[in-house]
């Protein structure tokens, strides 16, 4: 069924979402930048207007049948609250990846919770068998106008507090919280400008409307896990046609470093996915003038996460510089070295002896611009020395600086690849299972930070140089993975 905007701005004027939505803060951090704070929802994110208009709007009959869902966690939270609040049964899908601190919520709240699969999609297809079988009301995530009119809430309390902002920029995963603001403000504030912001490894929406249909995404980064999602929903897309946003990406790092900018405005530690639109707006160097609105989608981020996201801030937000130089072995070098890099506080100094001739140094400075990033760099080469940036590489952002251990033989063809694995009981004896024993293994790193998925960095080692039976080995898996064997990290400081 079509759904034009006209009628999803009269949807959201009659949205029954409060009381157990709150009326958010509009919050201003300077230079015409303000907040919408939906992470000072109840339940920490915009997700329970979605669901407390959808539950709120079933039928005596429909309610006794109870309701399910699939989430990874925002959207299981509104469901059980509004579910509870309405004495209704809520059956809540969701991965068995899912961190504790979603899970307990929900339960707290009154879902009765079945954790299937490694991904939303398997909880998905769970959740749609369920309600089949049951006769339960499926809420969906994204992909429902009465959701999508729930979300879009949002913009009428922000046209109240603000009218005729110049901008308004919205984090999108399935696209409800775009296609239900959007809407309205397409109708009711036309002049303002609407801006989607994704994370670069998860643009279902940028990809789709460039198709011309819902496409799917061959792998997704779950670093932002509230909008990690593979493809787009078919209403969703649709009205994203006719609002036609303008898109941003942006990424990990420049998400990290907007969390510790919401931080330090608000004192709050937001979720990534709750980071993304401000990230987009700090990013964007076409910025409207006149007041711009970025929505602060929720604050669900277990404890785990902010380590992480603390490591990674300061390189996204251009802060502080990560290289690796050569250095001759030789007395006198290291001194040469450290007077290149002048008077900028290191973050990070790892040294590996390479030969008899040469050492490579893996190295963190501060800096205030990327001009002296730039100039540090330049007078290393100016000491006879080679230096690479390594600011953007993800092998020695993710891995090499957090590594221990030497160089493997020479005298045996190695190849690297990274994996990224569901993190649940099980996936690393399931992965080493699935390579059968053929390939040595001679390097393994494996990094977790509280997320759904944790990093891998796996050395094989294939004494016939058989790369093609290696690959359809590892493909096998089933895993996302990388081929990392010409990556300068690796070349320079595992690498014999």
């Amino acid at each position: 069924m079509s759904h034009s905007l006209d009628s999803i701005a009269n949807r959201v004027d009659t949205a029954m979402v409060y009381p157990l939505a709150k009326r958010t803060h509009l919050q201003t951090i300077g230079d015409g930048i303000w907040l919408k704070r939906e992470d000072q929802q109840d339940v920490f994110s915009f997700k329970i207007r979605g669901a407390a208009n959808r539950i709120f709007k079933l039928s005596a009959a429909e309610k006794a049948r109870g309701v399910v869902c699939a989430s990874a966690g925002n959207h299981a939270q509104g469901v059980a609250l509004a579910a509870s609040d309405s004495g209704i049964k809520s059956t809540i899908f969701m991965p068995v990846t899912t961190p504790d601190i979603k899970t307990e919520a929900v339960t707290e709240l009154g879902g009765e919770i079945r954790l299937i699969g490694d991904s939303y999609d398997a909880a998905y297809a769970a959740a749609q068998e369920f309600a089949e079988k049951t006769g339960a009301v499926f809420i969906h995530a994204f992909d429902d106008p009465d959701v999508i009119a729930g979300q879009g809430s949002v913009a009428k309390e922000i046209l109240a507090q603000l009218p005729n902002p110049a901008a308004v920029y919205i984090g999108v995963g399935g696209g409800g919280l775009l296609a239900g603001i959007g809407a309205y403000l397409r109708v009711h504030s036309p002049h303002t400008k609407i801006i989607a912001v994704e994370p670069e490894g998860a643009a279902s929406l940028k990809i789709s409307l460039k198709a011309g249909e819902p496409t799917s995404l061959e792998s997704v980064d779950g670093f932002a896990d509230g909008v990690a999602v593979k493809r787009i929903g078919t209403t969703t897309f649709e009205l994203a046609q006719k609002i036609a946003p303008q898109s941003i990406l942006v990424s990990n790092d420049e998400i990290c470093a907007t969390v510790k900018t919401i931080f330090e405005k608000t004192r709050t530690v937001v979720e990534p996915a709750g980071a993304l639109a401000l990230a987009g707006l700090m990013k964007d160097q076409s910025r409207p003038d006149g007041p711009c609105v970025a929505i602060v989608s929720g604050a669900n981020v277990n404890f785990d996460r902010i380590g992480h996201m603390v490591e990674r801030a300061e390189l996204g937000a251009g802060q502080e510089i990560l290289f690796s130089a050569t250095l001759p072995e030789k007395p006198g070098s290291f001194l040469k070295f450290c007077e290149a890099l002048g008077n900028h506080a290191v973050s990070e100094f790892n040294y590996r002896y390479a030969d008899q001739s040469t050492a490579h140094v893996l190295v963190g400075i501060k800096i205030k611009t990327p001009e002296q990033g730039t100039q540090v760099m330049d007078n290393i080469r100016a000491a006879g020395m080679e230096v690479t940036d390594l600011s953007h590489n993800r092998l020695a952002k993710e891995h090499l600086r957090h590594m221990v251990g030497g160089i493997s033989s020479a005298r045996t063809t190695e190849y690297i690849y990274s994996f990224e694995f569901p993190e649940r009981p099980g996936a690393l004896r399931d992965f080493l299972t699935a390579l059968d024993g053929r390939w040595n293994i001679s390097l393994f790193h494996y990094r977790n930070h509280g997320a759904s998925s944790g990093q891998v960095l796996c050395g094989f080692q294939t004494p016939e140089g058989n790369e093609e039976e290696l690959q359809a080995s590892l493909q096998s898996t089933g895993f996302t993975m990388c081929n990392e064997t010409s990556n300068p990290a690796y070349q320079m400081f595992l690498k014999a």
